[in-house]
């Protein structure tokens, strides 16, 4: 099966240092393109140096060393490599929303980037997977595909196994109904057309990947967390400057700082 694009599609996955998409960075990153104009897809992985020590915790999971990082380039050295890799893609990946995206953000942030997710739609396939057969990784690729994953937890294998299962899924879902948590059906979410299916993977509620901001029921952004909980975070964000700026400075993450300069810029031109 081929992918139905108007646009560049970039899978990719990371491995980190830990688990924090603030406080952690990245240590490997795997990017498999699929250009829109059919040519083969390209493929892009690396190691890359932290800076900053790997937690117990990671290194059972990926398996990589401070050893085998010591002589990788840093994500200083690699981003602009990166940055033109990626260009204007849309990005897809496993539990991308809520880790890959994030994480990804904060270290364009930190060399002075702003790797700008506003005109990119995101595809994450484990949303797919949980809402149509609530599993992992390695599951979904034998549930959908029969295969067994190879090197669990390399970037690498990892982005090929959900390429694999995206592929799975467009079949195994083509013209299939879904009935959601209330009981309603939906008729055939999953459509091999990548608006249809970054619709399908979005929660709709949440804004940011860290949850601090959301739509309340009047489809207004309001904060979810802190003294402000539950209220209009432009109109809040706009009256006290104190908060805003406490906010700009401390250690949120850099998708909800963007979110919050846009919040209070398009406030300022309503009045």
């Amino acid at each position: 099966m081929e992918f139905n694009l108007d646009r560049d599609l970039c899978f990719f996955d990371v491995e980190s240092t830990g688990l924090s998409v603030v406080k952690d960075k990245i240590l490997q990153i795997a990017i498999i393109k699929y250009h829109k104009n059919g040519n083969p897809p390209t493929e892009l992985s690396m190691l890359i140096n932290p800076g900053i020590p790997i937690s117990e915790e990671a290194m059972n999971v990926h398996g990589i060393t401070p050893k085998m990082l010591s002589n990788k380039p840093t994500f200083q050295q690699v981003a602009r490599e990166l940055l033109e890799f990626i260009g204007d893609a849309d990005l897809a990946g496993y539990n991308s929303n809520r880790f890959d995206v994030p994480m990804l953000m904060e270290e364009f942030a930190r060399v002075g980037i702003e790797f700008d997710m506003s005109r990119r739609r995101t595809i994450d396939v484990q949303r797919i997977f949980y809402k149509m057969e609530p599993r992992t990784l390695r599951a979904a690729l034998k549930y959908y595909t029969g295969k067994k994953i190879e090197n669990a937890h390399d970037a690498l294998a990892d982005v090929r196994a959900t390429v694999d299962v995206l592929k799975g899924q467009l079949e195994k879902y083509d013209g299939v109904d879904m009935e959601d948590g209330e009981g309603f059906m939906i008729e055939a979410p999953v459509k091999n057309d990548m608006q249809v299916l970054h619709s399908f993977t979005t929660d709709d509620k949440m804004i940011d990947a860290t949850m601090r901001l959301k739509y309340n029921h009047e489809g207004v952004i309001v904060f979810n967390f802190g003294k402000y909980q539950g209220q209009d975070a432009a109109k809040v964000l706009t009256e006290d400057r104190q908060y805003y700026n406490w906010m700009l400075n401390k250690e949120f993450s850099t998708q909800v700082k963007q979110l919050i300069k846009k919040l209070v810029k398009e406030y300022n031109k309503k009045d």
